[in-house]
Order: C-alpha cells, then structure tokens, then sequence
C-alpha cells in the first residue's frame, strides 16, 4: 500500500515507519521535527518537513494514498497542563485538518495513534469500555481527535482504528527516546544510571499504592509498531474501532526504578519531588480486544526486556 505517515520521525512513528518498509509498502513521511529527528527514517521513504497542520499538500486527492497512519502531536502531560493552548492547535486543530484532507483525498483507511491516559484512574484493567476520564489538557485532546475519527466514519465512510496505548518504552537499534526534555520515567533512569542526571525526581511517594507511587503498564515500543500494520489490513469503512495496546501488568515507579537498577548495574541516586498535577494513580491495560481481533501478541513483554533494550540505546546511541 501507499502510505502516508504524520510524525514519522518521532519515536514511535518513527518504529512504525520502519516496520512499514520491511512489510514492502510506499511510505511518505511529513514531519516538523519540531520533537523528531530527520536520522530516525529510513533510506527507502519520502520525507516532507511539514506541519501537519498542511498535510492536505501532500495528500492530494491524485496523490494515490490508501492509507494514513497519524502520530504527529504533542505528548507531553504535564506541559498540556500549563500550555493547554500548545495542545489544542496540534492535537485537535492539527487532526481536524488532517481529517479534512483525508476526506477530500478520498483516502480510505487512518491509524490514530492515541492514548490510555484518557480513562483515568481505574482499580480494574481498563478496557475499551471504560469510563473516559481525561485528567489533562493531553489526554483530553486525544480523546476529542477520537471523538472526530468516529463523527468522520459515521458519516463519511472512512476506515479507522484508534490505538491507545499504555507507556511505549524500550527502543529498537538506533530508534530509542530522543525527547528535549525528557519526561519519561525510563529514559530520565537511564539517564541518571549512564551520568548525564544527577539524580532522579520521584514525583510523589503517597500515593494509594502498596508502595506509594504511581503505577503503569509498560509496552515495548517494537510491540506497539507491529499492532498497526495489523489494524491498517483489519479496519473496515464506517467503522471506527478502538484498540487498547498494553501488557496488562503495571509497575510502580520505585519498580520501574529498580529494575533499571538491576540492568544497569550502577547506583540510581533518587529523590522524592511533589506530585505532578495531571497524573493519574494506576493505569493498567486490558488489551484481549487487541489479541482477539487483530491476532496481536506482544513480543517483548518482559520488563527487564524493555529497559535492557532502552539501555543499549542509551549506551551506543546517546552522548553524554
């Protein structure tokens, strides 16, 4: 297939984009680089520095795509919360044109990559069901991009899938977190385990939790590409189908913590900041809806797996 892939030089459209050309299909990127990085794409692809906001100059209705697969936003939760204004125009402005474009392309199928942070907290896995509680400007923009995705199949007849995934994490080779700044809790780790942080900020110890952190379902970022090669052969026009894309485990961060300490071999200094306005206590994935209906199967479930892969990235990839 022919396709079209916004934020495809970012860490995660990034994966996906790869995975796309080993599967033999055409693949266009459009990118502001504004967080991604030029070096993440492959030879084989066609690249356009544009805002998604203009992604309707490359999706031309003679262009021929059959297909858009959609990563380009803002990602960062507690930056949504001071600048929510920064996450209206890209996440929801942005999509609403890249929409508009698909529509007038006569474009037949979209991939959207979205989030499970727009549920909330939850003592249960959370699956497709659950109650959508956005905590931050973030996730609440997600689930509004959701909302159009599902208005534009009713009406339109467009194909699509929305993938909400649970903390991508680890890297494959050169393809690893590149975030300026960083906020992630696995990278930030390794950070601090190869010298480039002092220390680490824990933010929040009182949580209702057995240790008094947050919790999280950590998913391989490799995994989490191979689910949308799977969803762009299973979607079907006027439907909009939404798929949760975790392991099903969650891990607190003093967790998370140790068990980059164990890879890494090396002292992880840590201290206890405030908490962070915006996140949520426990966000853990029910993601049968995946396994049943695109046959999707994590590779790499094992959390030591996912931080020992984010280390190599870390040690041959990043400079100090």
């Amino acid at each position: 297939m022919k396709l079209l892939v916004t934020g495809g030089c970012g860490y995660i459209g990034s994966v996906v984009t790869h995975q796309l050309v080993e599967a033999g299909h055409d693949v266009t990127v459009i990118d502001d680089l504004s967080t991604g990085h030029a070096d993440n794409l492959p030879e084989a692809v066609t690249f356009h520095q544009l805002s998604v906001h203009q992604a309707a100059d490359v999706l031309t209705p003679d262009a021929g795509f059959d297909g858009v697969l959609h990563f380009a936003a803002k990602i960062a939760a507690g930056e949504s919360v001071v600048r929510p204004e920064l996450y209206w125009d890209t996440n929801v402005r942005g999509s609403l044109a890249l929409l508009d474009a698909v529509r007038a392309a006569g474009t037949p199928r979209l991939i959207f990559s979205s989030t499970g942070s727009l549920y909330g907290d939850s003592d249960d896995k959370l699956t497709e069901a659950s109650p959508t509680r956005p905590a931050n400007p973030y996730a609440a923009s997600k689930l509004a991009t959701d909302m159009m995705i599902t208005g534009e199949c009713a009406a339109h007849g467009l194909a699509a899938a929305s993938l909400r995934y649970f903390n991508a994490a680890g890297a494959v080779g050169k393809l690893g977190e590149r975030h300026d700044p960083e906020t992630h809790l696995i990278p930030i780790a390794l950070q601090v385990a190869a010298g480039q942080r002092e220390k680490l900020s824990l933010y929040g110890d009182d949580y209702p939790t057995p240790d008094g952190t947050c919790v999280r379902d950590y998913i391989h970022v490799a995994d989490l590409a191979s689910a949308h090669l799977l969803a762009m052969e299973a979607v079907e026009p006027y439907q909009h189908k939404i798929f949760n894309l975790g392991n099903g485990n969650g891990y607190s961060n003093r967790q998370v913590i140790e068990v980059v300490g164990e890879v890494t071999e090396r002292p992880l200094p840590v201290e206890v900041a405030p908490r962070r306005d915006g996140d949520a206590v426990v966000v853990v994935a029910s993601s049968d809806q995946a396994r049943e209906e695109l046959g999707w199967v994590p590779a790499k479930p094992s959390l030591h797996e996912i931080v020992a892969d984010a280390w190599e990235f870390q040690r041959t990839c990043q400079t100090s």
